[in-house]
């Protein structure tokens, strides 16, 4: 049983300069114009392109490439942030995912609030949220703070909130964007114990890192992005020697 089903699908985004800033008499006179700019392929960006996988129940995969090659863009893709401009994608089963420091925390708000605010966001009941809450904050080991503003938080205690939720709310899927590597020593070793536990109960990990270490010894298969293209998807260690050899020693050549 797969666990996510990708299908040639392609992600562009319209590109903007400081000429083509639009005014909103514009805008609403002459839609037509702005249309036609959308579809002007010089004012777009391609992010993703043409991208196919398929990511079978129980498996971790991970995601490596240099920056801009489309690896976050993929996560949110999946995440249902974006929505893909052409080509098929399926998720199957329930999904958690923590793509950024913070991310949906609203500032004014407590972290118990935005425990309740992001929960209820991912679909589940206040009495599920409540009897979640603990463990959330056990995990975090921020009890002392979880009743100040998140503002006054700094970014380690973001992560350690934002991953807190994200694992507690067990997913069948987790999409995770460089979170290993934030957080001190003790919150890193027990998010990687919280990963082997998900690992272990048959859970479908999906990782993007530029710690190419970590993407050898926690994935069974790497996919390795360039500008915006699938140019290896296999064993972890024979992708990562391609990577090095093919695109970090030699950064011009272009994507298969």
């Amino acid at each position: 049983m797969d666990a996510i089903i990708a299908e040639h699908v392609s992600k562009r985004f319209r590109k903007y300069s400081t000429r083509q800033r639009v005014a909103l008499k514009e805008a609403i006179l002459h839609p037509g114009r702005l249309r036609r700019a959308a579809a002007d392929p010089a004012l777009q960006l391609t992010a993703l392109h043409d991208i196919s996988f398929r990511i079978p129940k129980g498996v971790t995969v991970g995601i490596i490439g240099p920056n801009g090659s489309g690896k976050t863009t993929l996560l949110k893709l999946i995440s249902g942030i974006y929505r893909a401009d052409s080509g098929r994608l399926q998720v199957f089963g329930k999904l958690s995912s923590l793509l950024g420091l913070g991310v949906g925390f609203h500032p004014e708000l407590t972290g118990r609030e935005n425990i309740f605010v992001n929960g209820m966001i991912l679909g589940l009941t206040r009495r599920e949220l409540q009897s979640v809450y603990p463990s959330i904050v056990e995990f975090s080991g921020l009890h002392e703070f979880i009743d100040a503003p998140v503002r006054t938080y700094s970014s380690g205690m973001h992560v350690r909130l934002a991953f807190s939720i994200a694992v507690s709310l067990s997913p069948d899927i987790m999409l995770l964007d460089e979170v290993l590597a934030v957080g001190d020593a003790d919150f890193q070793k027990k998010c990687r114990q919280r990963m082997e536990e998900f690992q272990r109960a048959g859970k479908t990990i999906l990782l993007v890192t530029h710690d190419l270490a970590s993407a050898e010894s926690w994935c069974e298969r790497l996919l390795l992005l360039h500008r915006g293209r699938m140019a290896a998807d296999g064993n972890p260690s024979e992708v990562v020697r391609y990577y090095l050899e093919r695109f970090v020693n030699q950064p011009d050549v272009p994507a298969e």
